[in-house]
């Protein structure tokens, strides 16, 4: 992690959202200063991935404001956010299966800002992937492919980066290795915010932590003040009684990090 800025880039106020009758987020407010990393921890179906997507203009809020850098760009479109400075790392990494990696790379840099993030460093920054620049992206493993989809946001050079669950269907040492290059994406100047269900992956990289639960933030504090309890009964709206499962399993397992065996499943986030 780096020290961040006191200055707040990313600010949302207030965001409740729907899909449908479904309401996926109830009056949600974050402030990410310039420089930090904040991660939204959350079972399935808590709004993590609705929360992004709103950041990133493919949900629009019923009521609540978005800003970036002071500016309220709640009713900009997403194009226009990429140009002002914010990418999205979509869940299940959106690639163009039949480009090449440099082609998808290239996407990325339509519409997107002047900076430091031209080709040449991101394939310093993932050292295989200079080499197989011509290979299509339906022949990478897992882990290539969401190393590409880092590389096509940051093609776009943006202020804000947003990663949607990066640790889905990949193996452990496949996931500590992404995780690994964050620090020196936030070292670069890149504000993050991710969202993530790997709870020990999301604090290591953090410097501020939130819990989402039913579309409401019930936790938020700094990673290393924040107890195992304190997640388990944010994760989960447990008591101090029970589980809240009716399994009598942990619903929290404080050694891995991850929801033990009475963790929630369902629908996507």
């Amino acid at each position: 992690m780096t020290a961040s800025s006191d200055r707040t880039l990313l600010e949302v106020r207030g965001l409740n959202v729907y899909h449908g009758q479904l309401q996926a987020l109830r009056d949600v407010s974050i402030a990410v200063p310039v420089g930090a990393t904040h991660a939204m921890i959350g079972a399935n179906g808590a709004g993590k991935s609705t929360l992004l997507r709103t950041i990133a203009g493919l949900h629009h809020p019923s009521s609540g404001s978005v800003l970036l850098d002071g500016q309220d760009i709640t009713g900009m479109r997403p194009a226009r956010r990429v140009a002002a400075g914010i990418a999205l790392v979509p869940e299940g990494r959106r690639l163009f299966p039949s480009l090449t990696v440099e082609e998808n790379l290239l996407v990325g840099t339509s519409g997107g800002r002047q900076g430091p993030w031209n080709l040449d460093r991101i394939y310093e920054l993932f050292g295989w992937m200079r080499e197989r620049r011509g290979q299509r992206a339906a022949q990478l493993s897992g882990g290539e492919q969401q190393a590409v989809a880092i590389g096509r946001a940051l093609a776009a050079n943006p202020r804000v980066l947003l990663l949607d669950e990066l640790s889905l269907g990949l193996a452990p040492v496949v996931v500590r290795r992404i995780y690994g290059l964050l620090p020196q994406l936030a070292a670069a100047g890149v504000t993050i915010l991710l969202v993530e269900q790997d709870v020990s992956q999301a604090l290591a990289v953090a410097s501020q932590a939130h819990c989402l639960l039913e579309g409401r933030i019930t936790l938020s504090g700094e990673p290393a003040a924040i107890t195992a309890a304190q997640i388990e009964r944010a994760y989960f709206g447990v008591t101090a009684g029970g589980n809240g499962n009716g399994s009598g399993a942990p619903a929290f397992d404080a050694g891995t990090g991850q929801p033990g065996a009475g963790q929630i499943s369902g629908a996507g986030t």
